[in-house]
């Protein structure tokens, strides 16, 4: 069978060897496979992540020198099943599963790994465990975003939004757009979006952006309805301290204190937006703790493979909440894909590009971009190569 190969950040098409499934696997024909960011950057800083990979005990993260198969974001046909499977599907029914699967009672990252190969072929294995069946209706361009939109579904989770809290999404990447689009989906009111690019900023609005800004132009920070609500300086904080104890000793039989107890836990008290880093690149987190409202709470996204410093005496002045997302849980999963089916969540506005095998060196560079693109999926059968 025909597979895009990466060895050494070269992206080839070549024949390979048709996948076997192992117990526990079925064979699927792939129908669409996404590019993700986290395949960006493997390509170029496989080492990096295979480093940290092995820090947290995981050794078979792809290295530069070996020969991969990537492609973890997937949609495809039930071909057969290896031993010792249930067999819950007909043959050709569409299925999505999560990207990983277990040899011989290891757990391999699917297109991350030379041990697990991925969906940038025409066929590949998943475990059937992790499988579920697509519903009907849904056209695999949208089942095959299932994965990505997972990601920024436990992202949002992550980030304890609540409807009346105003997110800041800063870059507006396919991750950036899928965290719009989940925030949207939970009933987040006001939702600003930030982007250097103007095709991402449409795109932003599209996914349901209330506000989108322009950083090279303006601040997100002084664009947001409730910035008024926001300290931007210590001296304002303080000054908030010295108000409430004024007012509150003057309520007569109730304790000041228990007072405060109360607007703490009816979030009274001063806090600043859930923002999402999702741009991934040295000097975002130090920009966002310099930059956000204190108290603000800012959940980390974005993939960056190199190291990166900020300030955390910066962070712990202003009593910044910093979160790291990784993935997502099998019902987070789940629950994703059946938005999309429902119609809950709508992702067609990061869908700007399909290509077959031949185009994915040039989806990848155009990607790097960011220019022209969002989201590009591989078309197994399709003979496009360009983008």
């Amino acid at each position: 069978m025909k597979a895009v190969v990466c060895h050494e950040g070269s992206l080839d098409v070549q024949e390979v060897q048709m996948p076997e499934p192992g117990p526990g696997h079925v064979l699927i024909k792939v129908l669409r496979a996404g590019i993700c960011g986290s395949d960006l950057h493997a390509r170029v800083h496989g080492d990096v992540a295979a480093d940290i990979g092995q820090k947290v005990g995981y050794d078979n993260f792809m290295r530069p020198s070996q020969s991969v198969v990537m492609g973890h974001e997937f949609v495809g046909e039930v071909v057969s099943y290896g031993p010792k499977c249930r067999k819950r599907w007909k043959p050709g029914t569409s299925v999505v599963a999560l990207p990983i699967i277990r040899h011989d009672d290891e757990v391999e990252m699917v297109g991350l790994s030379a041990q697990a190969p991925g969906a940038y072929a025409e066929y590949m294995v998943v475990q059937e465990d992790l499988a579920m069946p697509v519903p009907e209706g849904l056209r695999p361009e949208l089942a095959a975003l299932t994965e990505p939109l997972a990601v920024a579904h436990h992202a949002v989770r992550r980030g304890d939004v609540s409807k009346r809290d105003v997110a800041v999404v800063v870059g507006c990447g396919p991750i950036g757009l899928a965290v719009i689009l989940m925030l949207k989906a939970v009933g987040v009111k006001t939702v600003v979006a930030s982007d250097l690019s103007a095709l991402r900023r449409d795109l932003a609005r599209e996914c349901g952006a209330d506000i989108v800004v322009d950083p090279a132009v303006d601040s997100p920070w002084d664009v947001t309805p409730a910035q008024d609500k926001y300290f931007t300086r210590v001296g304002d904080l303080f000054s908030v301290a010295f108000d409430a104890m004024h007012a509150l000793q003057f309520v007569p039989g109730v304790p000041w204190w228990s007072l405060m107890g109360v607007a703490d836990k009816l979030a009274l008290t001063p806090s600043g937006p859930v923002v999402f880093e999702c741009v991934g690149v040295p000097g975002m987190i130090d920009d966002l703790v310099t930059g956000a409202p204190f108290r603000s709470r800012v959940v980390v996204v974005g993939v960056c493979m190199e190291p990166d410093t900020f300030q955390p005496a910066m962070a712990g002045n202003k009593e910044i909440d910093l979160r790291f997302v990784f993935g997502y849980d099998p019902a987070e999963f789940r629950n994703t894909l059946h938005m999309i089916a429902r119609g809950k969540v709508r992702p067609e506005p990061l869908l700007t590009g399909t290509v077959g095998l031949g185009g994915t060196a040039a989806a990848f560079d155009a990607l790097g971009s960011a220019q022209h693109h969002a989201k590009v999926l591989i078309d197994p059968q399709s003979d496009v190569v360009e983008v």
